[in-house]
């Protein structure tokens, strides 16, 4: 059961991976399409001024309020429409260009002649780059420079249309290329914001499946390996047939220690207080706070002496179990490596801001590189089942050592 249970919440979290990165997705295009629709209502307002000031000089005046009205309404429309992102098709973006291109279009008409080949601007202005950046947008550079282009031959017919081709100006010209490196620029821009995303998306999958695979090896190092590793002794002392049934569990520990990445197998008075955080799920009972300081002093023996505060020291109980099984297995690598009869100290510590426990022993400590070592070749006790329960609850854990000179090793868990 505990198997399928986890294999059930990995399903789960992968699930809520998934859904996390299809958030973030959709939080990137809401965000590029929110400064589209900015960028269309900044640009209207300088349509709008630019009409009244020119108002005057128009061969049909009237024409260019009604083009002001068109450019007003659809970017009301257009704003409300791109908010979807089912509407965020062919449909949409073809309308979108449309209305662009008629705007442009329109110019030929309600300007006069001499003042489209003296270059002044056509009636939408810089409103138009809104549908270059929306293609943009929707399809990256090469939608954009599309858009682009279909509005350059817009400028280009309203020369034509007015009969002032061969006059054509600088100013339609440079509006022109600005148009294609918008379409280009942008276009560009959200791709590879889009494929940042994407990597990012990875990366947090990755380390999500690295702290799940780090987890379920801690579980399997404080159940599975010390049950067989009890078989394999059992066996061993009764021979016979069991004893061949010892062999077999040896040797599936060692696949699994090579697999899960596990340290050895830990003592009885471990395995006692690891039970005690096992049995909780990571996050469950958040609320509910536990005491610390009875789960450290059950480590107290003629050789190993525990000090805590005359107070209450208070941790989601959670958090508590898995901070009390780090502290067990730092105790067996003592009783493991220094002796039963090692001397060693537990000091807890409280502060408002985190929970800080030292062990400090009298054994022969550690050359420099000890640790690196024993984690290249797949004994990874102190790298998981201590350093890895200690940064799963935010917290650290500091090693100091020498030969000669004992270890001391300090785990802080904030609040």
């Amino acid at each position: 059961m505990p198997v399928r249970e986890d294999r059930e919440d990995h399903h789960e979290d992968r699930e809520g991976r998934d859904e996390d990165a299809a958030v973030t997705g959709a939080a990137l295009d809401a965000a590029l399409w929110r400064s589209v629709a900015v960028y269309r209502a900044l640009a209207l307002v300088y349509a709008a001024v630019v009409i009244t000031k020119n108002s005057g000089g128009y061969a049909h005046p009237l024409g260019a309020w009604a083009v002001l009205a068109v450019l007003a309404v659809w970017t009301g429309v257009a704003t409300l429409a791109y908010r979807d992102p089912a509407r965020r098709g062919w449909p949409l973006l073809a309308a979108d260009l449309a209305v662009a291109f008629g705007c442009v279009l329109a110019t030929a008409w309600v300007e006069t002649a001499h003042h489209i080949a003296v270059g002044r601007p056509t009636l939408p202005v810089s409103w138009v780059a809104a549908s270059v950046l929306a293609w943009a947008v929707a399809g990256g550079r090469r939608l954009g420079v599309t858009a682009a282009l279909v509005l350059g031959v817009a400028n280009l017919l309203v020369h034509a249309v007015a009969g002032t081709s061969g006059g054509m100006g600088n100013t339609t010209l440079n509006g022109i290329v600005l148009l294609f490196l918008a379409g280009l620029v942008v276009g560009q821009v959200v791709r590879l914001a889009r494929e940042a995303e994407a990597r990012l998306a990875r990366a947090v999958e990755m380390e999500a499946a690295t702290r799940e695979r780090e987890r379920l090896a801690r579980r399997i190092h404080d159940s599975v390996l010390q049950v067989l590793a009890m078989v394999q002794r059992r066996g061993g002392e009764a021979g016979g047939e069991a004893a061949e049934l010892g062999r077999l569990a040896g040797e599936q520990e060692a696949a699994l220690r090579a697999a899960g990445g596990a340290g050895p197998p830990a003592s009885g008075m471990a395995r006692a207080a690891r039970a005690h955080g096992a049995a909780l799920a990571p996050g469950t009972a958040a609320g509910r706070d536990t005491d610390l300081r009875p789960l450290l002093t059950g480590q107290a023996s003629t050789s190993v002496t525990v000090s805590t505060p005359a107070t209450p020291v208070t941790l989601p109980e959670h958090a508590a179990g898995e901070l009390a099984a780090a502290i067990a297995e730092v105790m067996d690598n003592v009783r493991r490596h220094c002796g039963d009869g090692a001397r060693a100290w537990v000091l807890l510590e409280d502060d408002p801001a985190a929970v800080t426990v030292s062990v400090r022993d009298e054994g022969p400590g550690m050359p420099p590189g000890r640790l690196d070592d024993a984690a290249a070749s797949g004994r990874l006790g102190v790298a998981q089942s201590i350093r890895g329960r200690v940064r799963d609850l935010g917290g650290t854990v500091a090693i100091v050592s020498a030969p000669g000179e004992g270890t001391e090793i300090e785990m802080t868990v904030p609040r």
